[in-house]
């Protein structure tokens, strides 16, 4: 039996083990990847610390990674077709990036990516341009897009149809007047730089609402964020922040209704959106404001009326699940990636190479990092 080497999860709370695990063979609709670059993430640290979503042990954990496809299981596209409008996935030929399924298979090991082979749904992965992108660099990609593209669904920013699915760039559109500004608080972190791009993308579409993207980020970090395509730039850290974009927002002649909080605290996102709702109310716009956040909302969190704010995770129905996947991943970030319209951002810092320094590297995490995906890369 072919054997693989595994960060194993041994019980909440203790450091990762390296043991030896047998290779899985994919299931229908599944892929099996040899693991090239793990992306660390916040929510690992606290699955290994916390036992976040951890039903049994011993398992496997991880969520963000770049690899070849070894291995397709029955109903997988393979490319036999011309039916470009589904990526294709060649069995050791094609260089994928994969969000890990593992949370939604009640972490079955199969299916964490903190080993050497894992179990991943075709529609939770992408293939990678075979130009110019490294594996540390595509691994920066999937837990952010998603999140990202995640939050305007959760906020209710219709997005264009399957029909327009195949047009050169794919965005996210509404038919009302351009007044609104959208807000990226914690815009220097990994998810925070591509909900610029992605706000970016929205701002763009003639057809939406919004007419700038405004962010927080730290100030060496502001330069950056602008150049992601950011209009403004605020400093999280200027004690005056909140009134700094609400004087900005009504300069500009805008509103602000949408808030994506990728990291950070809740409460100024909460005041921001406060400062503008007797505006968009008196003129007789009554649907609440909406934060989409990124972080898990406190119990203790103050509620704000007029304000709704929603936690950000793909759907726990299967089906639903896996269609949402199948756009973000599958169509949305493919062709905006074959286009140039999106890059992997931020930059990858490499904390070490094999899977016992996956430990080291979340500890770096929980220290705080700004502007940086940290990445672990997988030597065989």
């Amino acid at each position: 039996m072919a054997t693989h080497l595994a960060a194993v999860s041994p019980a909440k709370g203790q450091p990762f083990e390296l043991q030896r695990r047998p290779t899985p063979k994919p299931g229908p609709d599944e892929l099996l990847i040899a693991v090239k670059s793990i992306a660390l993430n916040p929510a690992d640290a606290y699955m290994r610390d916390q036992g976040l979503f951890i039903p049994t042990y011993p398992t496997v954990i991880g969520f963000d990674m770049s690899g070849l496809v070894l291995e397709v299981g029955e109903n997988v596209p393979t490319g036999s077709t011309d039916n470009d409008l589904a990526p294709s996935f060649r069995p050791g030929i094609t260089r994928v990036a994969a969000y890990a399924a593992s949370v939604w298979k009640s972490c079955d090991p199969d299916y964490g990516i903190f080993q050497e082979r894992c179990l991943v749904p075709w529609q939770h992965a992408v293939p990678v341009p075979d130009e110019g992108m490294s594996w540390n660099h595509a691994a920066t990609l999937p837990v952010a897009v998603v999140t990202s593209l995640n939050t305007w669904d959760a906020m209710g920013i219709p997005r264009m149809g399957e029909a327009a699915a195949a047009a050169p760039v794919l965005v996210y559109s509404t038919n009302t007047e351009k007044r609104d500004a959208l807000l990226i608080w914690g815009a220097s972190s990994s998810v925070g730089t591509m909900g610029v791009q992605t706000g970016r993308l929205l701002r763009e579409d003639p057809n939406s609402s919004f007419a700038a993207v405004y962010a927080t980020a730290g100030s060496a970090n502001k330069g950056y964020v602008g150049s992601l395509g950011a209009d403004r730039v605020f400093d999280y850290k200027d004690s005056q922040v909140v009134d700094a974009i609400v004087s900005a927002a009504k300069e500009d002649g805008l509103v602000i209704r949408h808030c994506f909080l990728a990291t950070g605290q809740l409460a100024p996102c909460q005041a921001v959106l406060k400062s503008f709702l007797e505006e968009y109310q008196e003129g007789k716009m009554t649907k609440p404001a909406k934060i989409g956040s990124a972080p898990v909302i406190p119990s203790d969190a103050e509620v704000v009326n007029g304000v709704e704010t929603i936690f950000v995770m793909p759907s726990n129905v299967e089906g639903e699940r896996v269609e949402q996947f199948r756009y973000w991943i599958g169509t949305w970030l493919r062709k905006n990636l074959a286009n140039g319209t999106i890059r992997p951002s931020p930059e990858p810092s490499v904390v070490g190479e094999g899977l016992g320094a996956i430990n080291a590297g979340l500890d770096r995490l929980l220290r705080g990092v700004s502007c940086q995906k940290l990445i672990v890369e997988v030597a065989e």
